[in-house]
């Protein structure tokens, strides 16, 4: 992780920790390291946010001031960008999001050719550029400078792959979809009238200040209630740019990313198509995920946090299903990223395809009592080193001695340290994390 670009993109308070001079010197620096040999094309799309805007332009100038074209996508998902640079010959991608962050946070996410997250080498770059540690990047002038292209047609492609990817139709199925006031907005529910499905959209009114504002992925509460008053075969609610997908089964009941590749991964198993019959996950997955797919015989692998790392995983391996119990669900077959989208369309399929309710494909799986305290503190690296902090930790792990686990990690994108407790009642699991997460607050809390 570098000193600006986390596990997902540069990300922090508009025009606070990342303003639009940042985002002009990304341009600049991408403008010219992708035209160096030829004329380069770079895409940007957005989402809702209010500053989304703002920093579209700035990126748009440093860009095209550097000699490259700049295409724009306008408000759409971070899957449809990563889709578009993969199918339409880009350079690079760029998505202005901060994902399931409050509106008045925003950032930038860098896509390379392949339609994966940019590489670390050339982050930090980008980095020691916007710091001044290398030289000043040229100029374009006459007719080098670039040019800025409305290219909303490659949203509109994008929108046709994901209606193309459906093997089933969803007629006589009734579909929940909460935009979060995002990306998906614009997108979701004419993908789902495709498709034949009875579609009831909420949360798709954005107004640049509401966006995953008491909706959406991190808000799951709310589309639950509503699945449960409206008689809906499922709910999906995605986050800020649509990257993550979090479902509500028919009786309102919420099914998380582990949930998904559950009911996805044995499904494909069932059909002869997991490949060298393996998931991955992330080390957030819960226990009860890997002693399910035990059960039914699927084997896991385990990465760090963010779906570019399980990315990287599946796409060394030849993996086809992974993801994050926070709802980033890879299918690689069809998409190099996360897509709340074409998830929520994989799920309707197994659904149809089994002849059963929601409910009845997540049988199988028992979710161990989770809890997550998020514990802002000064230093990140001094906080997770602290020998009384890895001392309770340790004494943590041998109480819970096999039926439970504790992990520690810091924050990728903010100035937290997550503690995760699993354990066999909520009760355990609040005592054991409360242990750890006090001597976090007391010792480097703000």
């Amino acid at each position: 992780m570098g000193k600006y670009f986390g596990t997902d993109g540069f990300r922090g308070e508009a025009n606070k920790e990342l303003t639009v001079e940042h985002a002009f010197k990304v341009g600049r620096f991408v403008g010219w390291y992708f035209g160096q040999n030829h004329k380069g094309k770079i895409v940007i799309g957005k989402d809702t946010r209010r500053s989304s805007y703002m920093f579209e332009y700035a990126l748009v100038a440093g860009i095209t001031a550097s000699g490259s074209d700049a295409y724009l996508l306008h408000v759409t998902t971070t899957p449809s960008v990563s889709y578009v640079v993969r199918t339409e010959g880009f350079d690079c991608g760029i998505m202005i999001s901060a994902s399931h962050n409050p509106f008045y946070d925003n950032g930038i996410k860098l896509i390379n050719a392949a339609g994966m997250k940019m590489e670390a080498e050339v982050e930090n770059k980008i980095e020691e550029y916007i710091d001044g540690k290398i030289s000043e990047v040229p100029l374009a002038t006459r007719e080098n400078i670039g040019r800025t292209v409305d290219f909303s047609a490659g949203r509109n492609r994008y929108i046709g792959y994901l209606i193309s990817m459906a093997s089933r139709s969803f007629k006589d199925k009734t579909v929940a979809l909460d935009c979060s006031n995002g990306s998906a907005s614009s997108i979701a529910k004419s993908v789902f009238d495709a498709l034949g499905a009875k579609t009831m959209v909420i949360n798709n009114e954005p107004d640049g200040t509401n966006i995953n504002t008491n909706c959406g992925s991190t808000h799951i509460g709310v589309l639950a209630e509503f699945v449960k008053n409206n008689n809906v075969d499922a709910g999906f609610a995605y986050d800020g740019d649509a990257d993550r997908c979090i479902a509500v089964d028919e009786n309102g009941n919420v099914v998380d990313g582990d949930g998904i590749m559950y009911v996805c991964g044995t499904y494909l198993k069932e059909a002869g198509q997991l490949s060298n019959n393996t998931v991955v996950t992330t080390v957030m997955s819960n226990i009860g995920l890997y002693r399910a797919f035990e059960e039914e015989g699927i084997k896991t692998e385990q990465t760090a946090v963010g779906d570019k790392y399980v990315c990287e995983n599946m796409m060394k391996n030849g993996y086809c299903l992974g993801g994050e119990q926070s709802g980033h669900i890879i299918f690689s077959k069809h998409a190099t990223t996360g897509d709340g989208i074409l998830t929520s369309i994989k799920v309707m399929e197994t659904i149809v395809e089994k002849k059963c309710t929601f409910s009845e494909l997540t049988k199988g799986l028992k979710i161990y009592p989770q809890l997550l305290i998020n514990v802002k503190v000064k230093d990140k690296k001094a906080a997770m080193e602290d020998s009384d902090v890895l001392a309770a930790e340790k004494e943590v792990s041998s109480t819970l001695d096999g039926n439970g686990r504790i992990l520690l990690r810091p924050s990728g994108t903010e100035n937290l340290i997550r503690v995760m407790v699993e354990a066999e009642s909520p009760e355990a699991c609040r005592e054991q994390a409360e242990k750890v997460a006090g001597i976090l607050k007391d010792k480097f809390g703000v």
